[in-house]
């Protein structure tokens, strides 16, 4: 369904008494990897780590630097935005901060109506009978099509993101943190829903989000960022039982216990996270933990390397086991 390969996304930064090129942001920096249809992708890391610049390069809200991004086989990096809008019914893009990315001058009903006016499809009584389709879909009454996205709750604002993004029947939706700003209680909800739709439509979703406890219900697999890279991608399962990069393992470590009899160790991260517009020579984590093995990282290749059939590890010493290390060193990379 989509492949990315080596993708990068660096935004130019500007300065001095006359504006000059003063370096770049390096967002996202060499990312490989791909989702199969009627897959979900979940997508890791703290903030500023480049999962929600990622998901905007793929939906060519931003252009990538370098890299390129193929859509069911299609090289879609460098089309215009002419040649991408009949491209655009089958990726779709639901925002985080609902309140944000709905129009607060429209009604619900021109919201969700809006994708098949752009694509030119039904006429005006047609569209109105498939967004109450929607909104029955999604949860609402088709009154609430007459109404403004403000007068609802943050839980139902999403909802009406998603019956948006459903609109054009997509293959494939980038879901930026859709849970983040609700309640815990509307958290279950929204995620009930899109593993619901994504059974009814086989739809494939790119799932980002911090915390891993939300991705865990909904991920086929994981793939953990940090600083733009990806360090490792593994099935869900796999993750969570079996996590070997360090990076990861303080994720897991930071999962809340719903039993409070049940303690689990915490790993607790030193020193800051280093800036995207001065990186690291080497390994970032290792940087940033001060590890001894740092200097050799300096230069070194630490792509992905797959350690077992399905789990790719970055090959850093400063992060995995000697074990593991030497392990990606004898497979051949692919």
């Amino acid at each position: 369904m989509l492949e990315l390969r080596d993708l990068r996304v660096h935004f130019p930064l500007r300065g001095g008494i006359i504006p000059h090129r003063a370096g770049f942001v390096r967002a996202v920096d060499g990312v490989s990897l791909h989702i199969q249809p009627g897959e979900t992708l979940g997508l890791v890391g703290e903030s500023g780590c480049g999962k929600s610049t990622l998901g905007k390069a793929i939906v060519r809200l931003l252009k990538p630097t370098s890299g390129s991004i193929h859509l069911e086989g299609t090289d879609i990096t460098g089309l215009s935005q002419r040649a991408l809008r009949p491209l655009r019914r089958d990726v779709q893009m639901i925002f985080q901060d609902p309140a944000e990315s709905l129009d607060p001058r429209m009604s619900v009903q021109a919201i969700i109506e809006e994708p098949f006016i752009i694509h030119g499809l039904g006429d005006r009584a047609s569209r109105r009978k498939q967004v109450h389709e929607l909104l029955d879909r999604v949860g609402l009454p088709a009154a609430a099509g007459e109404r403004y996205a403000f007068e609802f709750s943050g839980g139902q604002r999403q909802r009406i993101g998603i019956a948006r993004a459903l609109a054009l029947k997509p293959k494939l939706i980038v879901c930026d943190e859709p849970v983040s700003a609700l309640d815990v209680s509307v958290q279950s909800q929204i995620l009930n829903l899109l593993v619901e739709l994504q059974r009814d439509f086989g739809l494939s979703y790119l799932f980002i989000a911090h915390d891993l406890s939300v991705v865990k219900h909904v991920s086929d697999r994981v793939a953990v960022m940090y600083l733009g890279k990806l360090v490792e991608l593994a099935p869900a399962e796999t993750i969570y039982r079996d996590p070997r990069h360090a990076y990861t393992q303080a994720l897991l470590s930071a999962i809340p216990s719903p039993d409070p009899k049940q303690r689990r160790p915490k790993i607790l991260l030193e020193g800051d996270v280093p800036s995207p517009m001065d990186p690291p020579l080497g390994s970032a984590f290792g940087h940033r933990m001060s590890h001894p093995r740092y200097a050799e990282t300096i230069g070194a290749d630490l792509s992905l390397g797959q350690l077992s059939p399905g789990h790719w590890l970055a090959a850093d010493p400063c992060c995995i086991s000697n074990e593991d290390l030497t392990s990606l060193r004898l497979r051949p990379k692919t």
